[in-house]
């Protein structure tokens, strides 16, 4: 009887679980779905649509038995590494970053609540700050003691808890004290509530006005009109830009379509195009070097572990992979401090005065060394784990053919490692090709030439797109994503023909 109870409570477990998780997967969908909704991207809402239809289709459904594998992982699959890449690749061919972030509508918005000026009569207000989901709203109290909430859509009345002229409550929303709202000043003041003709502004944090756009949008003529100076900025919309007869054009803009051009920059722009290909070689160099010195040493080491009659192997192995149980993070910031100039330990320990990072080649050295002391542990692993699999009758029948210990791991020893290995060293070489980390937070990419501080000496693709993109001039997430692009056609290339010849090697010694 109770193995019959036991078995009918097992039967009930798995439908439990079953209606659990779908239950909790719906719930997922329709929290997603509610601000795909809230931003009218019916298209993604449909897709979101159909894969929850598809789940509930495959799991409830005693047939596809192995579509109940296969869907979790493709799902994943497409989740986070092909929508990403599509996307990447569809905001190369955009204009996509600072001043040109929304819609048409949006840039209009924008320069006319950055034009507002206050002008006599104006309404104001008591003012107090909030945030509501991370964006700044304003909770605006009238002279005739009315409320209001403002944000990037308008003002709109609402009801707070009000003790005299102060919003002390607001639900919904998480009001600021002066010290929050004064960290992020700058914020506030560039904020506005459109209204029609105008805006509120803030003037100072706990007072705001409804003043006048001095400059508006006429769609007469689709351009940006100077109510003072008459002066007028004619909408390019292929550039996604108002630009005046003499060129000057205004900072806010929209996204547009931009076709190849973030693409041909690359290669048609004197002040990118050398820079990148100069580049481009160091990348290679650091990422072949890296993979090379730091394959020699692990090997090496597993090599000297290898041996049967060494005692005390498993001591060694613990203190040769200390290296990989540290944080990466913290230890390239001890390394770039080890090679300062001043008070570094590497010029301590060989009393001399090296300016390490002041130089290409010693800069170079020093990030190739930290990389060898960083990487070399995982090569011993996967090294040691690779010669623990060659057949020992292998290299004994070598022996007694007569075979030298360096003929040994040169003909038998060293292919079969490579044959397993070899797709390791390619996803090591496509890890270095882009490890922003080691050279950013070592020598932030210089040393840099006096007369240009765009790309320094130790910048690789990767970190020299980073300061191109969101440097000085702001965010160009546009032109970051062909630079990325380019990045991913040449690792790709790269592994792809790695991939061959290791196939090609593998049918050799299979």
């Amino acid at each position: 009887m109770m193995t019959t109870t036991q078995r009918g409570g097992g039967s009930l477990a798995g439908p439990t679980i079953k209606i659990a998780l779908l239950g909790a997967g719906l719930a997922l969908a329709i929290a997603a779905a509610l601000p795909l909704v809230d931003a009218h991207a019916w298209g993604w809402l449909a897709v979101l649509t159909v894969t929850t239809a598809l789940l509930f289709y495959v799991y409830l459904t005693p047939r596809h038995i192995a579509a109940k594998y296969l869907v979790p992982g493709t799902l994943f699959l497409l989740a986070f590494q092909v929508v990403p890449v599509l996307y990447t690749a569809s905001t190369a061919f955009t204009n996509y970053g600072d001043g040109h972030r929304g819609s048409k509508a949006d840039a209009v918005t924008a320069v006319q609540g950055a034009s507002v000026k206050q002008i006599p009569g104006s309404q104001e207000y008591d003012l107090a700050v909030a945030t509501r989901e991370g964006a700044i709203v304003f909770l605006l109290i009238d002279k005739t003691g009315a409320t209001f909430v403002g944000d990037g859509t308008g003002l709109h009345p609402a009801q707070f808890t009000v003790d005299g002229r102060k919003i002390v409550e607001a639900d919904g929303y998480t009001l600021l004290s002066l010290g929050e709202a004064n960290l992020r000043n700058d914020d506030i003041l560039a904020f506005s509530v459109p209204t029609g003709e105008g805006a509120v502004r803030a003037s100072g944090l706990t007072r705001a006005y409804n003043g006048q756009a001095t400059q508006f949008y006429d769609k007469a003529c689709d351009c940006i009109t100077d109510r003072g100076t008459g002066k007028q900025w004619k909408a390019d919309n292929d550039a996604g830009s108002f630009v005046a007869a003499d060129g000057e054009r205004l900072p806010q803009g929209w996204k547009v379509s931009v076709g190849l051009s973030n693409f041909t920059r690359v290669l048609t722009d004197s002040r990118i195009s050398g820079h990148f290909l100069s580049t481009m070689v160091w990348n290679f160099a650091f990422a072949i070097g890296s993979v090379l010195v730091t394959f020699g040493l692990g090997l090496g080491c597993a090599l000297a572990l290898n041996a049967d009659k060494l005692r005390g192997r498993s001591l060694y192995r613990v203190l040769l992979v200390l290296p990989y149980a540290m944080p990466g993070f913290a230890m390239l910031l001890v390394w770039r401090d080890m090679f300062n100039q001043q008070f570094g330990l590497i010029n301590r320990l060989l009393g001399v005065d090296v300016d390490w990072f002041g130089q290409p080649a010693t800069a170079r050295l020093a990030v190739i060394l930290v990389q060898l002391w960083m990487g070399y542990p995982y090569m011993f692993l996967v090294a040691t784990g690779a010669l623990q699999a060659i057949p020992k009758e292998m290299t004994e029948a070598a022996t007694i053919d007569g075979a030298s210990m360096w003929q040994r791991f040169k003909q038998v020893t060293l292919p079969l490692l490579l044959v397993a290995l070899t797709p390791l060293l390619i996803a090591s070489f496509a890890f270095n090709f882009n490890n922003f980390n080691a050279i950013y937070l070592t020598t932030e990419g210089g040393p840099f030439p006096p007369d240009d501080s765009s790309v320094g000496a130790t910048d690789l693709l990767i970190t020299y797109t980073y300061r191109l993109a969101f440097g000085g001039s702001g965010a160009q997430f546009g032109f970051a994503a062909a630079i990325s692009v380019y990045i991913f056609a040449i690792v790709a290339i790269v592994s792809v023909v790695g991939f061959r010849r290791s196939r090609k090697q593998e049918e050799v010694y299979s």
